[in-house]
């Protein structure tokens, strides 16, 4: 039977508490060197009121701005923030993934750095973990500060994961706030996937899952680097890594031209043979651009898995390490 710290964490020998949790925070940041320090004041404030033992794992995804100075005089001044510099910027789920593999806890909680997931709501978190859950996700109740478009676009795209991809367990209204437990941690090291979606291959993992919800607060410094670019590249990736439906699809779609094709070339014939032939290019024409739109729109989708499998084959790193922290020992000496 596997050990489960959770329950040494709960409950010692005479019903008391008689070890200390292990919890890893994982940020990926990229230009948040103004919102970096306010978020390590307000995780001291909750964590350490918690009666655990923390860590601060930050991925810097290549900021152009002093992102990792930051970070850096942090780390100086408290040995448990770890900071790690890719060498190119590889998208905020590369870096999280990055920041997970690198967690020594027996449980992490992945936490933006823009401010806009609150570190208040760890402790809920942690005692959904202590529960028994593998997988706590924090999901939106609210989101404030949001536009109308970015919000109906939320909404398409997890409408699309849960009922097009069939990953129905997903929050209805998202979540890239949550807890993992050391037996997902260690299990996410098996995949090496470069396109895909983080939270949709946690969610496809299975285990146990549960979630709370929380309001997602508005940015207060800076501006987010999740363009519309990014989130269409997401969507493709996210679907095309854990769907067929696209291609099957295609095969439907296929079928449907061919048969109306069929029942087009029916009725020219019989109009000839009685004597009214259908007269005019223009319907051909139409026709010839529809079915061309079609297939140029079919070797677009075909493309997209095409590359995918491709860019896997290459087994290129999914991300390159530039810099990280130099971490003190208990005696002061450099490690």
């Amino acid at each position: 039977m596997q050990h489960d710290p959770r329950r040494d964490a709960a409950t010692g020998p005479q019903g008391e508490a008689s070890a200390r949790v292990r919890l890893s925070v994982v940020t990926p940041a990229y230009r948040e060197a103004q919102n970096l320090p306010e978020l390590y004041e307000r995780l001291c404030s909750v964590l350490d009121g918690l009666g655990v033992d923390w860590e601060w794992i930050i991925v810097d995804d290549h900021s152009p701005d002093g992102t990792f100075a930051v970070i850096h005089d942090t780390a100086e001044r408290d040995d448990r923030v770890r900071g790690i510099r890719l060498a190119r910027n590889s998208g905020s789920h590369i870096a999280l993934s990055c920041g997970l593999i690198a967690a020594q806890g027996e449980c992490a909680v992945a936490l933006a750095a823009d401010l806009q997931d609150p570190p208040e709501a760890v402790p809920q978190l942690l005692d959904e973990w202590r529960a028994g859950a593998h997988v706590v996700w924090a999901a939106r109740a609210q989101r404030e500060g949001e536009t109308i478009v970015t919000k109906g676009l939320a909404r398409v795209y997890y409408w699309l994961m849960r009922n097009l991809v069939g990953l129905d367990s997903m929050p209805a209204m998202g979540a890239d706030f949550m807890l993992l437990d050391r037996r997902v941690l260690d299990a996410l090291r098996e995949f090496s996937e470069s396109n895909v979606s983080l939270l949709a291959l946690i969610t496809w993992m299975g285990f146990h899952q549960t979630s709370i919800t929380y309001i997602k607060q508005a940015r207060r410094h800076g501006e987010s680097g999740w363009t519309l670019r990014k989130k269409l590249k997401l969507l493709v990736d996210s679907v095309t890594a854990f769907s067929y439906t696209p291609i099957r699809f295609m095969s439907y779609l296929g079928f449907s031209v061919a048969l109306i094709g069929f029942v087009y070339a029916t009725s020219v014939i019989i109009n000839a043979v009685v004597g009214h032939p259908i007269a005019g290019w223009t319907s051909l024409i139409i026709i010839v651009l529809i079915l061309g739109g079609i297939q140029m729109l079919m070797m677009g989708v075909l493309g997209e898995y095409l590359w995918r499998a491709l860019d896997e084959t290459r087994r290129r790193p999914r991300y390159i390490v530039e810099e990280t922290t130099v971490r003190k020992n208990p005696s002061g000496a450099r490690q």
